[in-house]
């Protein structure tokens, strides 16, 4: 198993202080690894238009010019794919953390134990994003990665899922329930949907990150929340 990780942090202390334990955790598990450190935002994406191939980015919040929020919010934009771990000062960025699905947040100064469980983490959802479905859609078999499907809802006795592209296909929304993983969570009788793409949970719906609003049946308010919290 092997992943490109990036550290963007202009600490430079910061910076060799989590790079060091990165490095003790991958020979630790017996992963290969290739890190980069970047002093800014702008300095990874100068990087990042030639190697867009990140798997996990180790992000402080609080940077000179472009902050880790920003830079985070535009690799979601082209990237659903790379897990994003900030590392802040301040416990006051929290809520950003919805709007780009962020694995975690790591609070300054950096507890090993702390990393090493989050970059575990990491490494578990990366591996289940290689997970895909497979849809029979008129005689043309169509994959989809796991981790792009954001909803999946019922119409009579088919179901549309909604990933980059939308597939309507006879299915029960059971049997696709059985195929997917504890990102996804059954909303009453007619959807299920990715807890990794909820940026907000009110009484009445459910919002995604793409802004699709999802009702939420009476009484399911506290189970979703619940189903976030304990999401692997």
């Amino acid at each position: 198993m092997g992943y490109k990780i990036a550290i963007c942090d202009d600490s430079d202390i910061d910076r060799k202080y989590v790079s060091d334990m990165v490095c003790h955790w991958a020979k630790d598990n017996g992963y290969m690894i290739h890190v980069d450190e970047f002093p800014s935002a702008e300095s990874f994406l100068f990087k990042y238009e030639d190697e867009n191939d990140y798997d996990i980015i180790l992000l402080d919040i609080e940077m000179d010019g472009m902050d880790g929020v920003t830079l985070a919010k535009r690799l979601r934009k082209v990237n659903e794919n790379i897990q994003i771990v900030f590392i802040t000062g301040y416990s006051d960025y929290i809520a950003e953390g919805y709007e780009v699905a962020a694995l975690h947040y790591l609070m300054k100064p950096v507890k090993e134990g702390k990393l090493l469980s989050v970059l575990d983490r990491a490494s578990d959802k990366l591996q289940k994003n290689e997970k895909v479905l497979n849809f029979d859609v008129n005689g043309e078999m169509v994959r989809v990665p796991i981790y792009q499907i954001r909803y999946v809802e019922v119409y009579g006795n088919y179901v549309t899922i909604h990933a980059q592209q939308e597939l309507t296909v006879k299915m029960t929304l059971g049997e696709v329930e059985k195929q997917l993983d504890d990102r996804f969570y059954r909303v009453g009788r007619s959807a299920i949907v990715n807890l990794t793409q909820i940026s907000r949970v009110t009484k009445s719906d459910i919002k995604l990150s793409d802004g699709t609003l999802i009702h939420l049946p009476r009484g399911s308010y506290d189970g979703v929340n619940r189903a976030i919290i304990n999401m692997g």
